[in-house]
């Protein structure tokens, strides 16, 4: 993916690489304290961002920078959809640093990667999982023309459990 300045939030959106691993860890781990009141092991974590590096098939992650900082990131997952015969990618891991919320730089993470999903052949839509409580990413989402879909989300977590 080429770099790429998003001129409404005066943000450098880019393919994030192996040598960004260690912000997307503490990203990754900040956004699990803050909206699930979970302690991610960092070792555990770590290995887990490496093997999206390591393996394209995995997903790839896109950072957000302002003034050369990275201030926010997303993980890109991939699901094939035989109804559609398409591909519909999967926002997950979504982080924005406290400093810079609300000020764009979701937005220009979504527009990036929505306009990536258009040109693509393949793919058939964007989807990702919030929290019900989360009101206000829900708001994020709903302004850039996401709507709630009519499923629920059910797990069996193996590794962190569930409520």
């Amino acid at each position: 993916m080429e770099q790429g300045r998003d001129g409404d939030a005066g943000l450098v959106i880019r393919a994030a690489t192996p040598d960004d691993a260690g912000v997307l860890v503490e990203f990754n781990r900040a956004m699990a304290r803050e909206t699930e009141d979970k302690e991610l092991d960092p070792v555990q974590l770590r290995a887990g961002v490496d093997a999206v590096f390591a393996d394209a098939s995995r997903g790839r992650y896109v950072l957000a920078l302002s003034g050369g900082e990275p201030v926010g990131a997303l993980l890109l997952t991939y699901e094939w959809s035989d109804w559609r015969n398409g591909v519909f990618w999967w926002i997950q891991s979504v982080y924005v640093t406290p400093g810079a919320r609300g000020k764009g730089v979701f937005g220009a993470l979504y527009r990036h990667v929505e306009s990536e999903a258009r040109e693509a052949a393949d793919v058939c839509g964007l989807r990702l999982y919030v929290d019900l409580e989360n009101e206000r990413a829900q708001r994020v989402y709903e302004a850039l023309g996401m709507a709630p879909s009519h499923y629920r989300f059910y797990e069996v977590d193996f590794v962190l459990g569930g409520k």
